[in-house]
């Protein structure tokens, strides 16, 4: 019994022990939980820190990449821009050296009499057959619309005496010398520049070097002689057929005398302006010439290369002829003002 109620109380408390330690172990567990708590904590903060600052590096090279991409989507067009002034101002360097090697070889060759004559009759004769028609069917209708309009404005302010002045003047100094160009650049320059990209492709300018002849010498410079001789006789046939479209539309249709036309007519025009739209046709005629030239010198990849010379070659030519049409009017028109009689 003894040892019975001192087992019993021995194990009485070490019950209660137990019960009484639980709690410290509790505190202690909650002491530890505290503590890795405290550290989980520090460490949590120290993590948040690390991901604050990563974020930001993030945030800094996001934004350094979007700056770069639109500073390179910006630049993209500058560049092109850059490129493509660059490639022009080259191309117009090209055009000058050309025009003068042309005219060089020209002179020379006309001095020392070496011209090729025989290619360059060829070559008047051959701008001839292409731009002859053409200018007929270009011009009477421009003559028409021309003393059309002139004649119906000019009846509705009663000065019908003039017509005829106003429709001449319109065609000699302005509109032989574009349809000039235009029939020259277009019909002209384009076969030119056919023949001279299909040589360059099959290498024969290239053979021709190796042969010692220059290119231009002898391709270039009888194609120039022919669109000087002929550039003067073509915008003479397109004044003569327009001056006659207005004629006869206003003698015929618009109740106006031949007299009063001649007579207006020879009041205001005079022989300056004949030789002024005569100097012009010539410079468009070289100036188109010489495009078509070098866009076919300078062809290549194939029949596509070719094609691409000669549409250059209008293009380019057409536009050229229009702001020197544009720059040589008001210049003349600030230096020799119309007068009459």
């Amino acid at each position: 019994m003894t040892a019975g109620v001192h087992d019993a109380t021995a194990a009485e408390p070490a019950t209660e022990t137990e019960g009484i330690g639980l709690p410290s172990v509790d505190v202690h567990v909650d002491a530890c939980t505290t503590t890795n708590g405290e550290h989980v904590s520090n460490n949590l903060v120290v993590t948040s820190g690390e991901r604050e600052d990563r974020r930001a590096v993030s945030e800094a090279v996001t934004e350094a990449s979007i700056g770069s991409q639109v500073v390179t989507m910006l630049g993209k067009p500058l560049r092109y821009g850059r490129n493509q002034i660059d490639s022009s101002l080259k191309t117009l360097g090209r055009f000058f050296d050309l025009a003068a090697q042309s005219f060089a070889y020209l002179i020379t060759d006309l001095i020392r009499l070496r011209h090729p004559w025989r290619d360059t009759i060829n070559q008047a004769w051959f701008i001839i057959s292409v731009t002859a028609i053409p200018a007929l069917l270009v011009s009477i209708p421009f003559g028409v619309i021309v003393a059309v309009q002139v004649g119906n404005f000019i009846s509705q302010v009663g000065a019908s005496s003039v017509s005829g002045a106003a429709g001449g003047l319109g065609v000699i100094r302005q509109g032989a010398p574009v349809v000039a160009a235009l029939l020259l650049g277009g019909a002209a320059g384009s076969a030119v520049a056919t023949d001279l990209g299909a040589r360059t492709i099959r290498e024969e300018v290239d053979a021709l070097r190796v042969m010692g002849i220059n290119p231009v010498q002898r391709l270039v410079t009888p194609r120039l002689a022919a669109i000087v001789i002929v550039a003067p006789v073509l915008c003479s046939f397109i004044i003569f057929m327009g001056l006659a479209a207005g004629y006869a539309i206003n003698v015929g249709f618009q109740s106006g005398t031949p007299g009063s036309y001649i007579a207006s007519f020879a009041s205001f025009a005079s022989v300056s302006d004949v030789g002024v739209a005569v100097l012009k046709t010539w410079l468009f005629g070289v100036v188109v010439i010489l495009v078509a030239c070098q866009r076919g010198l300078e062809a290549k990849g194939g029949a596509r290369g070719v094609a691409d010379a000669v549409n250059a070659s209008v293009v380019i030519g057409v536009v050229a002829v229009f702001v020197l049409n544009l720059l040589i009017t008001q210049g003349l028109s600030m230096s020799m003002p119309l007068r009459v009689g």
